[in-house]
């Protein structure tokens, strides 16, 4: 056996372990304090870009439900106002009722006095029905207008445009092919923007002169009405214009095109005022004759039917809402999931490997303090 004193092997391999285990220990107390098993990225370079992705994906859907909850609220209100006026409605169908009576007598102004106080408290309520300074229920709020081609009006055989539901903001090609006599014939509306594309056939003997025939577009969220003027239109242009504030971020994705287009939902909400009551008509209530009354009797039928449907449209986005809001918080849970076995630390598996560290830390001091004891042995060879 050799004895050297330049230069110990054995102290300086003791220390090389000591300072792995050192920073094994520290590695070990920085995840133990934190929480996290990559706290730089250093730690998991290829982890790290996927937690920060998944984080910044469950904050960005965080937000998205709060806004799926916060136009359940708008909708609400909406819903709620058409609740007064369903009441009042049937208020105006009792006193249409009662002075349809030939018993009402010289009552009957009196009660038309009250129909008439009661259709301006409809209109008031429309007019006061707001949520964060937008009106919800005078056919304003998301409503969508649309700029039809020459070739797309009703002399060319397309009589209404309904893009109530349609995307704002977009350019829809309208290709029209028909057959003369009673051939087939279809309709193709293209939104390039958003890669959708939807054809609707009939026959051309469903276009009866004098009479419309409906056409829905159900996957661009459109409908038009046709006549017997229908005609082939190559290519045509229809332009609608912005939703603005009824567009609702409901997703972490954005710009156009899919995924960008599932994570927005847009919405109109139809007017119910008195000038639309009646089927989209003015409703006209007048008492003050026994026939007038009996006339005003089918109106308010027609008007508490109209009223009926929009508080339809109104629940079922309310309870689309919800779909959409107890979807995010799926994805929200996963998704925090998936991060946190990306990023977070395993507390159990972290303190064993801290406890096996600290003892083979515990180990190297004392190798190293043998290891610099070894070399006195020379001096017994100098005594």
């Amino acid at each position: 056996m050799a004895f050297r004193i330049q230069n110990n092997t054995s102290s300086t391999n003791s220390l090389r372990h000591l300072e792995t285990n050192t920073v094994n220990m520290n590695r070990s107390l920085e995840r133990l304090s934190s929480g996290y098993r990559i706290n730089s990225a250093a730690d998991d370079a290829a982890g790290l870009a996927s937690s920060m992705r998944f984080r910044a994906e469950v904050s960005s859907l965080k937000v998205a439900s709060r806004n799926a909850q916060e136009a359940t609220s708008l909708l609400q209100v909406a819903e709620g106002a058409m609740g007064q006026i369903d009441l009042i409605l049937n208020r105006m169908k009792e006193l249409a009722t009662q002075a349809s009576s030939g018993n009402a007598g010289t009552d009957r102004a009196k009660i038309n006095q009250e129909a008439s106080d009661l259709t301006t408290e409809i209109d008031r309520i429309v007019n006061f029905t707001e949520y964060s300074g937008s009106k919800l229920l005078d056919g304003n709020y998301g409503s969508v207008s649309v700029n039809t081609a020459v070739n797309l009006q009703p002399a060319d055989g397309f009589t209404t445009w309904d893009v109530s539901n349609a995307k704002g903001s977009t350019t829809y090609t309208v290709t029209a092919v028909t057959a003369a006599g009673a051939g087939n014939a279809y309709i193709r509306i293209n939104d390039a923007t958003n890669g959708i594309q939807q054809t609707v056939t009939f026959n051309m003997t469903d276009v009866e002169a004098g009479e419309t025939h409906e056409l829905d577009f159900d996957h661009l969220g459109i409908k038009v009405t046709i006549n017997e003027n229908i005609s082939t239109a190559a290519g045509e242009s229809l332009v609608t214009a912005a939703l603005g504030n009824a567009v609702f971020q409901i997703g972490d994705k954005g710009g156009a095109g899919a995924p960008a287009q599932y994570s927005k939902l847009g919405f109109s909400l139809s007017a119910v005022d008195m000038a639309h009551l009646d089927g989209g008509s003015t409703l006209t209530v007048n008492l003050a004759t026994q026939s007038a009354a009996q006339t005003a009797l089918g109106d308010i039928d027609d008007a508490i039917s109209h009223l009926a449907t929009q508080r339809g449209k109104v629940g079922a986005l309310i309870n689309r809402m919800s779909y959409a809001n107890s979807n995010l918080a799926v994805s929200i849970e996963n998704k925090t999931a998936s991060e946190s076995i990306i990023r977070d630390v395993d507390m159990a598996s972290e303190m064993s490997s801290f406890t096996k560290n600290q003892i083979l830390v515990q180990a190297s001091t004392s190798m190293l303090a043998q290891a610099n004891l070894a070399p006195q042995s020379v001096l017994n060879l100098v005594r």
